[in-house]
């Protein structure tokens, strides 16, 4: 399995429009082959910003590899770039390969 997060650091007072774009968008994760399960995460709040990261689980690398390629994913993304006013900076992308998991 491999895990893909993206860490957001949401300017304060744009936690209520981050929220909303994100959870009334369609993310066509379902439609994916080797797509496991998607959590949106909300973190802690400085003066500046509140942490958000999306916590993606793919059967492996390169599922989720193939699925940025895909129209899926260009679909997701579409109209991403005029949400930036919402962020101090661009989101970090995290990638894990999962080692173990217990249950």
């Amino acid at each position: 399995m491999f895990i893909a997060m993206n860490r957001f650091r949401v300017r304060r007072g744009q936690e209520d429009a981050f929220e909303r774009l994100w959870l009334e968008r369609d993310s066509y994760l379902k439609e994916v082959p080797g797509f496991v399960a998607f959590h949106l995460l909300r973190g802690p709040t400085s003066d500046e910003h509140t942490l958000f990261a999306s916590h993606t689980i793919w059967q492996s690398r390169e599922a989720m590899e193939a699925w940025t390629r895909s129209e899926a994913f260009r679909a997701a993304h579409a109209g991403a770039g005029d949400t930036g006013d919402l962020y101090l900076d661009r989101p970090q992308f995290e990638g894990f390969d999962v080692l173990q998991e217990v249950r």
